[in-house]
């Protein structure tokens, strides 16, 4: 009976607990324009933004003959899934992440060269 009412105060402190630590790192991350990125996707795309984005030869054509624009690569850099079995996360010195997405409503995959310092757009294919 004694271990039923410890368990009580626990599951009750644990939760008051969690309440503040949420509305507490909520606020702190609507003041500071942060983002908490504990996923393996959400990291990924954190990492290739904080970088300095180049494009290579074929996008930039792309983005010449008004295909593409910036607009659509920061959208698959925000809302994009990594797909982790196709993409080369082991390689060195840059690793290759393959982004599924979507494209002015047609599903699209953006493969993108990550680097220690810059992070190159390579192709995007649509389906």
């Amino acid at each position: 009976m004694a271990f039923l009412k410890r368990l009580g105060f626990f599951i009750f402190g644990l939760s008051i607990g969690l309440v503040f630590l949420t509305v507490f790192l909520k606020k702190k991350s609507e003041e500071t324009g942060s983002e908490f990125c504990y996923f393996p996707n959400c990291r990924a795309l954190k990492d290739i933004r904080s970088k300095n984005i180049s494009y290579s030869d074929a996008i930039n054509q792309l983005i010449q003959e008004k295909q593409l624009d910036s607009t659509d690569i920061d959208n698959f850099l925000q809302n994009g899934d990594v797909n982790f079995k196709r993409s080369q996360t082991r390689t060195t010195p840059c690793k290759t992440y393959i982004i599924e997405g979507t494209l002015r409503e047609k599903e699209a995959v953006l493969t993108v060269k990550n680097c220690a310092k810059k992070a190159t757009i390579e192709r995007i294919d649509t389906q």
